[in-house]
């Protein structure tokens, strides 16, 4: 996402009046679904908080078409029937009508979910990944059009992660903001297996809050339930929601926004996105206060804080906190160590020195990496780009050592043979330069 997208969306105005901003205010809801009549009593508010008649704009045609043009435009791999996208999509009509009418008649079930195991960034852990099939997604795509607008109109503010409006570098401005600030004692935490260990009795109440459609309450319950395939194994989950599932994250800040709300309401500073959150006080008694009220109300959610990795922290010392994917320490910031060794291995897979491309196609290949890793880490302190830069112009020398019959990596007289210009001449993208300019054009 880009700065633009990113803004703070506008809050909610408490008992707001009918009039024609609202559209406006809300305009990343599905206009098939939330029509301006349903909006208004959305911001002035609806009889007892609940909401009651929603299946039918669950099961509406329109809504499964634009459920299916969402899925379509994530793309995603196919699940356990191996139906893909595509394949789905030459008979769009026909599976749709389907879906509705299944839907309608209440006789809908989700298939199983394929769980697949992917490697978390920088690490040797990997992490489950539950891929529902299309037809499945594409009724969760359906129910989160549906559902998200009516927790959205009153989820905290400083709640940052898969919200409309919303992204890492909102998130990240606001640790910035507080760090500024002096709160510089840090209560670094993290939930542990949060996706996989939601209890489904305590988030069915929460949904339950805000919705009182048996059937919409019951087709929640059916995603949360549904089959899990991993190889051979297959099983029913008594916990959690997968990630990979289109409503897991709506489903995953609604179970936790009570947290958020009541460390507002404590006056404690706490940035969340998802299940990654840091509280940011302004003493370490007050960061110890603030982890003995978080590790209470995580105990009675029935979930854990991993006792390795939750810590406190002065942001003024060596080590500070990690971030997404940001290192802050000592009035600065910088990527982590896992974020440089996703990039690294990224660009290896695409600079071996075996390679049969010529420099100028792999030099085409590995730009957009070198680009999108720098729009997120642009603001970095300025000695990341250099070092980077290197790392990537020694793979290249050593892919061109090796084709002049040399062994080893690119070093020595090879800055002479191929010197820096050499490369930006064909097209090499500088991650330094790319800093200097992005600060040229801030100090204008």
């Amino acid at each position: 996402m880009t700065d633009e997208t990113e803004r703070h969306p506008d809050r909610v105005p408490v008992g707001a009046k009918p009039g024609g901003e609202v559209r406006a205010r809300w305009a990343w809801t599905e206009p098939s679904v939330w029509t301006e009549r349903m909006l208004t009593a959305l911001e002035t508010g609806v009889k007892g908080g609940r909401w009651f008649s929603l299946m039918d704009k669950v099961w509406a045609r329109a809504t499964l078409e634009a459920a299916f043009r969402a899925v379509e435009a994530n793309r995603g791999a196919p699940g356990a029937d191996y139906q893909s996208i595509e394949i789905f999509g030459r008979d769009l009509d026909r599976n749709l009508d389907d879906l509705s009418r299944e839907l309608r008649e209440g006789r809908y079930r989700p298939s199983a979910v394929r769980r697949v195991w992917i490697d978390k960034p920088g690490g040797r852990e990997k992490r489950p990944l539950g891929i529902p099939t299309v037809r499945d997604r594409v009724v969760q795509a359906a129910l989160r059009m549906v559902l998200e607008p009516i927790f959205e109109r009153d989820f905290a503010e400083h709640s940052y992660g898969f919200r409309p409006g919303r992204g890492c570098k909102n998130a990240l401005r606001r640790v910035e903001e507080l760090l500024h600030r002096g709160e510089v004692w840090v209560v670094d935490a993290d939930l542990r297996s949060y996706f996989d260990t939601i209890p489904h009795g305590p988030l069915m109440r929460r949904v339950r809050e805000r919705v009182t459609d048996g059937r919409v309450l019951e087709l929640v319950g059916a995603f949360l339930t549904q089959r899990v395939m991993d190889g051979m194994d297959e099983w029913t989950p008594e916990r959690g929601s997968p990630q990979g599932a289109v409503l897991s994250p709506l489903l995953s800040n609604i179970y936790l926004d009570p947290l958020d709300h009541e460390m507002a309401m404590a006056g404690l500073e706490m940035v969340r996105y998802a299940d990654d959150l840091v509280v940011l006080c302004r003493s370490r008694a007050e960061a110890e206060a603030a982890l003995e009220r978080l590790r209470r109300w995580v105990g009675n959610a029935g979930l854990t804080l991993h006792p390795e990795k939750t810590r406190i922290v002065d942001a003024r010392e060596r080590g500070g906190f990690d971030f997404l994917g940001y290192h802050f320490e000592r009035g600065m910031k910088w990527p982590r160590r896992k974020s440089q060794r996703k990039l690294r291995e990224a660009l290896r897979a695409k600079t071996k020195r075996t390679s049969g491309q010529s420099l100028e196609r792999i030099i085409a290949e590995i730009k957009p990496i070198l680009r999108g890793w720098f729009e997120y880490f642009k603001h970095s302190h300025k000695s990341t780009f250099d070092a980077e830069d290197k790392w990537v112009r020694m793979r290249l020398r050593s892919i061109l050592r090796r084709r002049a019959g040399r062994v080893g990596r690119g070093r020595g007289a090879d800055h002479q043979r191929w010197p820096n210009a050499y490369f930006a001449k064909r097209g090499l993208y500088s991650l330094k330069a790319a800093h200097a300019q992005a600060c040229q054009s801030l100090a204008r």
